[in-house]
């Protein structure tokens, strides 16, 4: 009898597991070779990172000739933000493209999270034009509904569905934006806008910022201490260190390859920095809690702040804190014993103030973690009583379905305590 429970209770948690496992839109889309492409481009811009890291999402996947048509002769940067607007923050199906209150809604897509869509560039509007038909298209005011429903690839309710459309939905602002290129990023100007003056002046006067330059190419993520970060208790003095040493410590805040938020997410394995010359040395780990990412050392850990920069193949983020190498500076101390007090800490020595950087240039505006919707206008090709109020207002809107998927876990844990306790009884 024993023995049965057991069994019985390991197939109850396995088959919960395999329920509230996490999608993966590469594993999705590998099965039908017609989307190859489009999963190409997710995995290049590191967007199928982005998508895996959340829930409640819809992906307007595009067909081989649809995708052709897209990329042309675009840069990946362009590429990235365009495919960012066939991402939508809510979750829809075939039932319910139907189903739209007043027949049209705005909804938000990932593009609109990066903080530089301008106006209503970030929202995609979808219309339910009758006879079976749904249209999608930008939600700018005048823009047509030039896309339409084709039909449904995957759906696992309400976590992701997959759905194709007939064509790219464009907004022109993108693809006429100029596409920076690598060599005339200014990283030190980007860093003093960001209110990182003191971590760039560190940069140019060891020279490491040559060593980062020469890494974008191939793809460069940074982490860049805010100035006060500089000046919180506890860091070390600078000055007393070797050379090579401040040449480590810098290297450290800044890791091979091109990692965007959505890929610090989904990372399950110590990051390498410029820094790490063997396995193991010069790491950074990293755990999440929902959209908070943070960067461990050994020694402290390290909120990451702001988006400063997402362009591929560059990412820089302010992080909270300086970070420390446990190579430098040792391991973390062992918690004291309950009982004994703890002594405080030196006063950490003044860090003396560095070489002026260069002249700052403009840079991007940091990521916006949760846009507002905005004013929602007629679309050319819409019905005539107007769309929803915005996202907000959709029947399939987040909020509508927090009630079915938001608490799954709860009610499966309370299920799984109803199940065990019938059967240890």
């Amino acid at each position: 009898m024993s023995s049965t429970r057991n069994l019985f209770l390991v197939l109850i948690f396995s088959a919960i597991a395999t329920g509230i496992s996490a999608h993966n839109i590469t594993d999705i889309l590998k099965d039908h070779p017609e989307y190859s492409q489009f999963n190409s481009y997710l995995t290049q811009t590191k967007l199928a990172d982005e998508i895996n890291s959340r829930t409640t999402i819809t992906v307007l996947a595009l067909n081989n000739g649809a995708m052709s048509a897209l990329v042309g002769k675009n840069p990946l940067s362009v590429i990235k933000n365009e495919l960012r607007l066939h991402v939508l923050l809510d979750y829809y199906d075939g039932q319910k493209l139907h189903q739209i209150s007043k027949g049209t809604t705005l909804t938000t897509t990932l593009y609109q999270t990066t903080g530089n869509a301008p106006g209503n560039s970030g929202f995609v509007n979808i219309t339910d034009l009758q006879g079976g038909k749904v249209g999608f298209g930008a939600a700018a005011a005048g823009s047509k509904l030039d896309s339409s429903y084709s039909k449904s690839v995957k759906q696992i309710p309400y976590n992701i569905s997959v759905l194709e459309i007939s064509s790219p939905i464009i907004v022109p602002g993108i693809l006429a934006a100029p596409a920076p290129s690598a060599s005339d990023v200014n990283i030190t100007a980007l860093l003093e806008k960001a209110g990182c003056k003191t971590f760039a002046s560190l940069l140019v006067s060891s020279g490491v910022v040559k060593t980062y330059e020469s890494a974008i190419a191939d793809g460069l993520t940074v982490f860049a201490p805010s100035d006060e970060a500089f000046k919180a208790e506890g860091v070390p003095d600078l000055s007393k260190l070797s050379n090579a040493d401040v040449v480590a410590l810098l290297e450290y805040h800044a890791a091979s390859g091109y990692n965007p938020v959505g890929t610090l997410k989904t990372t399950k394995k110590p990051i390498s920095t410029l820094a790490t010359r063997g396995p193991g040395k010069f790491d950074l780990t990293v755990t999440t809690a929902g959209d908070e990412v943070t960067l461990h050392t050994g020694v402290a850990s390290s909120r990451v702040a702001d988006t400063v920069l997402d362009s591929t193949p560059l990412a820089i983020f302010t992080v909270d804190n300086v970070l420390l190498p446990t190579e430098l500076f040792g391991k973390a101390p062992s918690p004291a014993p309950a009982g004994e007090p703890v002594t405080s800490p030196s006063p950490a020595p003044t860090i003396a103030s560095p070489t002026p950087a260069p002249a700052s240039v403009e840079a991007p505006s940091p990521l916006a973690a949760s846009p507002p919707a905005p004013p929602t206008g007629t679309p050319a090709e819409a019905p005539a009583d107007g769309p929803s109020d915005g996202p907000a207002g959709s029947e399939n809107s987040t909020a509508d379905n927090a009630a079915v998927h938001v608490n799954a876990p709860a009610l499966l844990a309370a299920l799984v305590t109803v199940i065990c306790s019938a059967l240890l009884s």
